[in-house]
């Protein structure tokens, strides 16, 4: 009896723990959101692709299903190096990120908006994904090495401000809202986690939020954009290019009511919502699968970031634990930010979809950072949680 009740718990360790080095419950979550996601951008594209590139609406499904395959195949090859490698390079790779952040900013642009690098032959990318990265990096580097010191405020509050203010700065000024908003978070959390005294970074929001709040009521920073979040209806009776995004979104949304139109039955996606493979995929979604599909969708995200923190937990150093916090935790706020923005409870920032929005640089990066996830889940014995 004994022996079967062992065994019985062997073989329970093995279908909810690391298989081959990998953390199962963890892969088998974000396949499946990478599946539906792809799945989900093309039903949103065809209709967008048909119309503006000749007729062919796997346009962007096929690019996006190539970057798919080299990003997976990414996350794989890093899975099997040691994550502590990157120790070495935490340092170098926050200054190439600001050094790419600088050569996007000199770039010139049509727009005013200096968010891209191109790549002849590749096509673009953003730089504020690979700051993203490494401030995480550097930011679980610095943890492990002063995580006895991170209550105090010369060790463990003002190295890491200066670092998130140099990166949050040169990325607000592409300008880029969302991405500065996304990066403020990720730092903040990861300093409450690594032992910052919540004294200094309440004191760090109330102070942000305070000014956040000059600007946009004192100065009228992104009036226009605070007065399409706040009266949306009443802005597109005015001036129905401004408000033409987010009243679309909206009317996608509430007409997907508690089972949706069906997959591939959007009608917002015909030419009335812009772009609706980027930034606002998930109003399609919502209008498609209905209210019941949007919840199922954000319930996956929210067992992948569960399952990453359950990782983190587990992990045999701090350094190890920050990685897996942090990066999955900024899925986290990004798919926060974006249901947020889709149904205007935020001002419209620009920001995607992890693993649904259309570009495929951004999805490579993701798949490249949950290798490392998987790295840390490769060095401890996952139990189911």
């Amino acid at each position: 009896m004994a022996n079967a009740q062992a065994a019985a718990m062997k073989k329970k360790r093995k279908l909810f723990s690391i298989a081959n080095g990998f953390d199962m419950p963890f892969l088998i979550i974000l396949m499946l959101i990478l599946v539906i996601g792809l799945v989900c951008m093309y039903s949103a594209s065809y209709a967008y692709a048909f119309y503006w590139y000749d007729g062919d609406s796997y346009y962007f499904i096929k690019r996006q299903l190539a970057f798919a395959v080299l990003g997976v195949v990414a996350m794989l090859m890093i899975s099997t190096i040691d994550y502590h490698v990157l120790h070495k390079f935490s340092w170098v790779l926050w200054i190439v990120s600001l050094a790419l952040l600088v050569v996007a900013y000199i770039m010139p642009s049509s727009t005013g908006i200096h968010r891209w690098i191109r790549i002849p032959g590749i096509g673009q990318f953003q730089p504020s994904e690979v700051a993203k990265f490494a401030l995480i990096v550097l930011y679980a580097h610095l943890v492990s090495l002063n995580h006895k010191k991170m209550k105090t405020f010369t060790k463990g509050y003002l190295p890491f401000m200066a670092i998130l203010g140099i990166t949050c700065g040169l990325v607000f000024i592409e300008p880029h809202l969302s991405g500065t908003m996304l990066l403020l978070g990720i730092g903040l959390i990861l300093m409450y986690v690594g032992g910052t005294r919540l004294v200094y970074l309440l004191g760090t929001i109330g102070i942000g939020g305070a000014a956040a709040g000059y600007m946009i009521f004192g100065m009228g920073y992104e009036k226009d954009r605070i007065d399409v979040w706040l009266k949306p209806l009443e802005m597109f009776t005015k001036d129905k290019d401004m408000a033409w995004q987010t009243v679309q979104s909206l009317y996608a949304i509430g007409s997907g009511g508690l089972m949706g139109q069906g997959l591939g039955n959007s009608r917002q996606k015909h030419l009335f919502l812009p772009e609706p493979q980027n930034d606002f995929i998930f109003s399609i979604v919502c209008e498609e699968l209905g209210f019941i599909g949007a919840v199922l969708i954000i319930i996956l995200f929210g067992l992948l970031v569960w399952r990453g923190f359950v990782i983190g937990m587990k992990a045999p150093d701090k350094f190890g634990s920050m990685l897996a916090i942090g990066l999955t935790g900024q899925i986290g706020l990004q798919v926060a930010f974006n249901v947020a923005v889709v149904t205007n409870t935020i001002p419209n920032t620009g920001i995607s979809l992890p693993f649904f929005s259309y570009g495929g640089t951004s999805l490579v990066m993701l798949l490249a950072q949950m290798g490392v996830v998987l790295s840390v889940s490769r060095s401890i014995q996952t139990e189911k949680a």
